[in-house]
């Protein structure tokens, strides 16, 4: 299975929940691979608290990959090389979580061409051949990252594979807006696989919806002055009426993180180890273990 992660605005919590999504896929015995595909920052390495690729890969990672500077790219055995102890631990029982970082410095991709996107192809081709689940970390908005992924993903080579896309988005209006532009909007997702050969109906029946950072209408109405409980609860039926009409409704969405903490001073990997010391909720170790399952749930996928 090849998941593509995106999302129109930054700040969605599109790397944070896709790493969390990863080490989860394998607790649960999934050969993961994630591949940090948002070029201009590749900092995936610091979400797994890797510090020699924190800021990437210093030679032979996905940019030097991509451009034809080397013949496949480093990739870094999360559980041997992370500086944490505790994930170091806890990984290393369970199945294979390899990164793929972006090379240090490197920029964002300008220009796709056929090469590079015959790269790809044969990139995510022989990793699908590894790992049971491929995860492409795609950088925000209409980026050249998201057109190198469809590209790739509608040649003969991969058009028979799983393909999923994932679309963050924070639980707001600006964000339900941005990420419904992304897929049904002017060069979104849906008119831009097309035009390189994608079939639209398929292709949206393979995106689903994560709405990340979700607060608590309960818990803060319970905190709140009464008029402003009722405004919070109103607020909330109107971003749910919102996200309804612009077809990012119940029956398309994957799942939902809560608002964390942890994450909100510290982006990281959430572990058992966190909950157990009640430094991090439980719902949201929950919500990633959901995520996990509901992505390979074939009923999660089913027409809508």
């Amino acid at each position: 299975m090849l998941v593509f992660s995106t999302s129109d605005k930054g700040g969605a919590g599109r790397s944070v929940t896709s790493c969390n999504l990863a080490y989860r896929l394998c607790l649960s015995g999934k050969d993961a691979a994630y591949l940090d595909f948002t070029f201009g920052s590749p900092t995936a390495g610091a979400l797994f608290e890797i510090d020699d690729v924190a800021r990437g890969a210093t030679s032979g990672g996905l940019h030097s990959y991509l451009l034809g500077g080397v013949g496949f790219p480093a990739g870094v055995d999360v559980p041997a090389m992370t500086d944490r102890a505790a994930l170091r631990s806890s990984a290393s029982r369970s199945a294979k979580l390899v990164l793929f970082p972006g090379d240090e410095g490197g920029a964002e991709l300008l220009t796709v061409n056929d090469d590079m996107v015959h790269r790809c192809a044969d990139l995510l081709s022989q990793l699908e051949r590894t790992f049971e689940v491929v995860v492409v970390d795609l950088s925000a908005g209409r980026s050249a990252a998201l057109e190198l992924a469809l590209r790739a993903t509608a040649l003969p080579q991969l058009r028979a594979h799983t393909v999923r896309w994932l679309v963050f988005h924070r639980w707001s209006r600006q964000h339900i807006l941005a990420a419904a532009g992304l897929v049904h909007g002017p060069n979104g997702l849906l008119r831009v696989g097309r035009e390189w050969g994608h079939d639209a109906g398929c292709l949206l029946e393979s995106v689903r919806y994560v709405r990340t950072a979700v607060p608590s209408v309960a818990a803060l109405s319970m905190m709140s002055h009464p008029a402003q409980a009722a405004w919070l609860a109103e607020q909330d039926a109107v971003l749910e009426r919102l996200a309804s009409s612009n077809r990012l409704g119940a029956s398309t969405l994957l799942g939902t993180t809560p608002v964390e903490p942890v994450l909100q001073w510290r982006e990281q990997v959430i572990l058992d180890v966190d909950v157990d010391a009640h430094i991090a909720n439980p719902a949201t170790a929950d919500a990633f273990v959901e995520l996990a399952h509901r992505l390979l749930d074939d009923r999660t996928w089913e027409s809508f």
